[in-house]
């Protein structure tokens, strides 16, 4: 705390059953979901899920663009149009970044980098982009969900930033001690305690709750949290953000005891977890019914699922970037697909500027019925 009194936490046996839940859940592969399993599609489940956490992370912190769009956006792989969409692509890269470097330690030039990722482009000053406040400049503060005026925290004096910043990192990086006598802490309450402090010392001028929420992933990650990759753990935290602001509230007018906290977050991974298996199940069912139509005309999963979204969405359009960018393939493999597609009926194409687009025909339905 800023007074220099540990956090502090207990175990109830709410607490207890969500973490057994969790790494239960986001650790065990024995019934891990076939869609993610198998390595011919598990690509395409990542992509959704850093674009869902990509777009909602953002929204949490004002971006204003739509879903349509900013999705559009990201699987075309075109530039932002405005400071919203930058967010959201800057938070989409920020993600595919935590993603390749799980296995690092965490440093506090690697906090700078990432809040530079998340900051692009998106501040009044960017000078701040990657650097702690200073000191003599005035320090941030987190107020109340819908009262400006109600002030729920004012973060440590800057001059205090660097050394916090630095036993922060200690504290992650002693996750990777499991030398006899080395004091224990489950790890998901590790990573918990890193996304709070990370939002208690505030130490950007903006962008600090993107940063904190890409730093507890990175921590999920470290420590063999393998699920996470797929859980946008923001759309639970839009859906009631009182919630995360009464926790943070709780844990400081308690005299630092973060159960209030850890019960919150480690709720909000659950509910993340749920999430994750009804859309699996769901789209698992549409796959299905989509495979059962179309089996015995040679198609591989890719072309299948192009198909199956144009059966449930005959106004969208496809292009290879956007082919490539949702499966994880390669741009020769991407355009191969969709023009077999075309050669067979299903597709036609049309050019937008310099881009090829595929678009379902009038009556797909009827073909892939027949």
């Amino acid at each position: 705390m800023t007074d220099g009194a540990p956090l502090t936490y207990n175990l109830p046996d709410p607490l207890l059953r969500l973490i057994d839940d969790v790494s239960s859940r986001a650790r065990g592969r024995v019934e891990l979901s076939e869609p993610i399993a198998n390595t011919a599609t598990r690509n395409r489940y990542l992509v959704r899920s850093l674009i869902e956490e990509a777009i909602t992370s953002s929204q949490l912190e004002g971006a204003s663009t739509s879903r349509v769009r900013a999705k559009q956006m990201l699987r075309e792989d075109r530039s932002p149009r405005d400071r919203s969409e930058r967010m959201i692509l800057n938070n989409y890269r920020a993600m595919q970044r935590i993603v390749e470097i799980k296995d690092e330690p965490l440093s506090p030039a690697l906090i700078t980098q990432i809040h530079r990722m998340v900051t692009d482009g998106t501040l009044d000053d960017p000078d701040d982009a990657g650097r702690l406040q200073r000191p003599g400049e005035q320090r941030v503060r987190i107020y109340g969900v819908s009262d400006d005026e109600q002030v729920l925290h004012i973060p440590p004096a800057a001059e205090d930033l660097p050394e916090r910043m630095e036993r922060l990192c200690a504290f992650a990086n002693a996750a990777d001690d499991t030398s006899e006598g080395a004091p224990y802490m489950p790890s998901l309450i590790r990573a918990i305690t890193l996304h709070f402090m990370m939002g208690y010392d505030h130490c950007f001028a903006d962008g600090n709750g993107r940063t904190a929420r890409a730093v507890f992933y990175w921590a999920m990650l470290h420590q063999g949290f393998f699920l996470t990759d797929f859980l946008p753990i923001s759309r639970p935290l839009r859906r009631a953000p009182a919630r995360y602001a009464r926790s943070l509230l709780l844990t400081e007018n308690d005299e630092g005891d973060l159960t209030h906290f850890l019960l919150a977050q480690a709720r909000v991974v659950a509910r993340a977890i749920d999430d994750l298996d009804v859309y699996l199940e769901r789209k698992a069912g549409q796959l299905r019914q989509a495979s059962r139509a179309l089996r015995g005309a040679g198609l591989n999963h890719r072309q299948i699922a192009v198909i199956d979204s144009f059966l449930r969405d005959s106004t969208g359009s496809v292009s290879v970037e956007a082919h490539r960018t949702t499966h994880g393939a390669i741009p020769q493999t991407a355009r191969t697909d969709l023009r077999d597609l075309q050669a067979r009926g299903l597709l036609i194409s049309a050019r937008q500027g310099r881009r090829m687009v595929w678009f379902p025909v009038d009556d797909l339905a009827r073909r892939v019925r027949t």
